[in-house]
């Protein structure tokens, strides 16, 4: 277990700008020092000193704020930390939420999967704009009514036991598990809710025999990474065997894909012969380009996580 004081100017050291990280950490830790040495010279204990010094300091998040010369007031001070904490909170998962769900039944529902991007970007920035303002709104009302809270006063027992800022965090998790589960829900949901054609027969867009392996075993795939992101996530960083299975999932996932482009079998043949775009070569640019996308996202996904890895290391 970290002492608390390594703990304190972990936690402070995460809201000041990077670039002034290693300078103030070593003022603060040296401040801290110095003030645990006036006690201890008392006859106080280290223990019981350092706990009354960083008591003194207060929030480490305060502290911060002062070290960077930024002002903790929107509407006030007294209630701030908390409506910046709740609202970062609900901010990073539910416009996000409610945006995949909204794209969704915007496909499959209404039947409209092109008119199905633009409708999830609209609603969760309306869904993020209501949050704000109605979140703001009330604790605009509390502060300037000054009706108590009941919130604990902040101790050193609230410090996070982990020291090294983390590489993975909450919002980036969320994020992808929402896409994946949506693409998981796309593959699935495409088979049911069909492709309407320009003679008003509704078609799937993927084959349907690729149901006997090929679409269980990507859907098999694309959970298996959202296992991973759930491991990414509890470890905190990057790690070179979490690298590995990230490369072994994005092959897994990219080589069936770009296998059945290239044999032209990813497509439901129904639907082709339903669209002379799609019957006169269109089918070979659409290959060409998913196919260069899956690499692109692929390699750039495996690179990117060694980065990270390297730099936790």
């Amino acid at each position: 277990m970290s002492s608390l004081t390594d703990r304190y100017v972990a936690a402070t050291m995460r809201a000041v700008p990077a670039q002034r990280r290693l300078e103030l950490a070593e003022e603060l830790r040296g401040s801290i020092a110095d003030m645990i040495d006036d006690r201890t010279a008392g006859g106080q204990d280290h223990a019981s000193a350092e706990r009354e010094v960083l008591t003194e300091l207060g929030h480490p998040e305060k502290l911060a704020a002062r070290y960077s010369d930024r002002t903790l007031q929107l509407i006030g001070p007294r209630y701030y930390l908390t409506w910046w904490r709740l609202l970062r909170l609900l901010l990073t998962w539910i416009p996000a939420i409610v945006g995949v769900l909204s794209g969704v039944t915007k496909a499959l529902v209404d039947g409209e999967p092109g008119a199905a991007i633009g409708a999830a970007i609209v609603a969760a920035m309306q869904t993020a704009v209501q949050i704000a303002f109605w979140v703001t709104l009330v604790f605009a009302v509390l502060e300037r009514t000054r009706t108590p809270l009941g919130l604990p006063e902040w101790t050193v027992d609230q410090l996070p036991e982990e020291t090294r800022e983390r590489q993975i965090n909450h919002s980036d998790s969320i994020a992808s598990v929402v896409f994946l589960l949506a693409t998981i829900g796309l593959l699935i949901g495409q088979h049911f809710q069909r492709w309407t054609t320009d003679d008003g027969t509704r078609l799937p867009a993927l084959d349907p025999a690729l149901w006997s392996f090929w679409l269980p075993a990507l859907i098999v795939v694309l959970l298996a990474t959202v296992g991973l992101e759930i491991a990414k996530y509890r470890s905190g960083r990057w790690t070179w065997p979490l690298v590995a299975v990230n490369a072994v999932l994005n092959v897994a996932f990219a080589a069936p894909v770009l296998w059945l482009l290239a044999t032209d079998r990813l497509l439901n043949p129904e639907l082709v012969e339903r669209f002379a775009w799609l019957r006169d070569g269109g089918t070979v640019e659409f290959a060409r380009v998913a196919g260069a996308v899956v690499v692109l996202v692929a390699i750039w996904d495996v690179i990117d996580s060694a980065v990270k890895a390297g730099r936790a290391a």
